[in-house]
């Protein structure tokens, strides 16, 4: 009997279930406004990030999407193939994937980055490695410190 009752068990660690990823990549938007069509896509990824238990936090300004999402290591795959497959002209660089103990996010958190004061703080002063934000000169500490400063009120920790 406890064969049977442990084998469930096992199959979900078999694939990595038990383990939680988090990664971190940008990309530079070349295909979508930034007005419905953009809209849509958020929508469609929220829902299928939601389905799948994985929690994010994007950050679009000037054209770069800079996205952190945690979740297990099968849904992390599944997710980025998904990107990858769909998303053709976005070709995302990873700048960090690491095992986590907890998620660091809750639900699918987006911030549009303005030209607002608070927003260039954050962009240009304290993480941007030139005199305009892209993240692509970011070494990948800044970005996630950035992130982090972007959604330090929304960290479930």
């Amino acid at each position: 009997m406890n064969i049977t009752t442990s084998q469930p068990s096992e199959d979900r660690k078999r694939h990595g279930e038990h383990i939680l990823i988090h990664m971190t990549y940008i990309a530079k938007n070349v295909d979508l406004d930034s007005g419905i069509e953009l809209t849509r896509a958020l929508e469609y990824w929220r829902r299928y990030f939601e389905e799948n238990d994985i929690v994010s936090a994007l950050v679009i300004s000037e054209g770069y999407f800079v996205q952190s999402f945690q979740g297990t290591r099968p849904a992390i795959n599944t997710a980025l193939e998904k990107i990858l497959d769909e998303h053709s002209t976005i070709v995302p660089n990873i700048v960090n994937i690491e095992e986590v103990e907890s998620r660091q996010w809750k639900g699918f958190l987006v911030k549009h980055l303005t030209s607002s004061v608070e927003d260039e703080e954050h962009a240009l002063k304290n993480f941007s490695a030139g005199s305009d934000y892209n993240p692509y000169l970011m070494r990948s500490s800044q970005i996630e410190s950035f992130l982090n400063a972007v959604f330090e009120n929304a960290e479930s920790n």
